[in-house]
């Protein structure tokens, strides 16, 4: 018999969005817990207090080195992955101003570096937005083919974080060293799913979320290799090294800090459970049911993303239905003026009808291969019950 309290319990959904958001790791929380309860002090502070803190954020500056096989100061906490980015793409831009002004992306970019490219146009500078093939892979050699004689930039993605797709991150590296040319990827996606390895990466400048591998939300990182200089972007005092002023966070800092040496410790191990609970759920899906495309890479992608498209369904009314049961994200948004399909999936040249039934599932640490199967049977049900309805709308 249920007592009142299991009663009153809802049950939370199966969450498929890894690649939105992540929760805490146990043993993140553990380490942060004494600097939230007892540990209070600035790391700039001449005493005991401070030494603590900023001792705490210097071991925390470590853990990223080592995930990353970099040297500690050429780690930069940040307050997030798109402040990291910002950061990259102005801080060369204007730096290097007086060398060229053109920027090279890829046409899959996330926001945080798309739309820097964009406020960049308005302020003076070019920028080519190379395009992708079908399964959202940028090609070195069209990279190769945008420099001009003013490319100062060159930034592409470790990881797409709709679709999955890994970018030939260390050709492109290879062409940008030849050229003098300065090379940020934005890694968000990419850390605690694949290796990141600077030394074989070959990139200058490395973006990380805390919040994409089990820290809070509210911190990220940047790497700079030495060498490369840029301009900051918060004015003030020296904190990080002189380069971005404003108080250290330092509770988040210990939880990415964190993060990023359970990452470096158990790569092999997540990346074999990510792909084995991915695997498991396009295989149960495509199994049960006709019209299921993956979309993206199918095997030079992340181990934990599948990207489906479920024809005759739109994937906004399928995601509402199951909203009580499996969380997960719709590769379309709908808005008051109809709706938008995302540039990711434009950019492959996706038809707008099988973007519109596009879903992205995304697996984690504590998904396990029960939950894939219940979550195989609750969207199998949904998708027929779906397609026996009415035409797909906008709801």
């Amino acid at each position: 018999m249920k007592t009142e309290n299991q009663t009153n319990r809802i049950e939370q959904p199966i969450y498929l969005d890894y690649n939105a958001t992540t929760p805490h790791a146990p043993e993140v929380i553990a380490a942060m817990r004494s600097f939230l309860e007892e540990h209070f002090g600035n790391p700039s502070s001449a005493y005991s207090y401070g030494f603590r803190a900023r001792s705490a954020v210097q071991s925390a500056r470590e853990q990223v080195a080592v995930a990353l096989n970099c040297q500690a100061d050429e780690i930069h906490f940040t307050g997030c992955a798109t402040e990291s980015n910002n950061w990259a793409l102005k801080g060369i831009a204007y730096a290097r101003k007086n060398r060229g002004n053109h920027i090279i992306t890829s046409q899959v970019e996330h926001p945080a570096v798309i739309e820097v490219c964009r406020y960049l146009e308005r302020n003076g500078f070019a920028v080519t937005y190379v395009p992708v093939d079908e399964y959202g892979m940028v090609a070195a050699a069209d990279i190769a083919a945008a420099i001009t004689p003013q490319t100062i930039l060159i930034s592409v993605m470790h990881a797409n974080n709709e679709v999955g797709t890994i970018q030939p991150v260390e050709e492109i590296a290879v062409i940008a060293r030849g050229r003098g040319i300065v090379f940020h990827s934005d890694g968000a996606q990419a850390v605690g799913k694949i290796p990141s390895d600077m030394q074989k990466l070959g990139v200058d400048l490395y973006t990380i979320a805390g919040h994409k591998l089990y820290a809070p939300k509210g911190v990220g990182a940047l790497y700079v290799r030495k060498g490369i200089t840029f301009e900051r972007l918060l004015h003030g005092a020296g904190q990080e090294m002189g380069k971005r002023a404003g108080t250290e966070n330092v509770l988040h800092i210990v939880g990415i800090g964190t993060a990023c040496d359970i990452s470096a410790r158990d790569l092999e191990v997540s990346m074999a459970h990510l792909k084995a609970t991915s695997d498991r759920l396009f295989a149960g899906l495509s199994g049960l049911l006709d019209g299921v495309l993956l979309n993206g890479h199918p095997d030079r992608k992340l181990p934990n993303t599948v990207s489906v498209s479920f024809s005759g369904i739109d994937a906004n009314a399928l995601l509402s239905e199951l909203r009580d049961e499996v969380a997960a994200s719709a590769g379309a948004a709908c808005h008051s003026g109809g709706r938008a399909v995302s540039s990711v999936l434009k950019a492959m040249k996706i038809p707008e009808n099988r973007a519109f039934s596009t879903v992205r599932f995304s697996t984690g640490s504590p998904t396990t291969l029960d939950v894939v199967d219940r979550a195989v049977a609750l969207i199998t049900s949904a998708v027929k019950r779906q397609r026996g309805s009415s035409p797909m709308s906008c709801r």
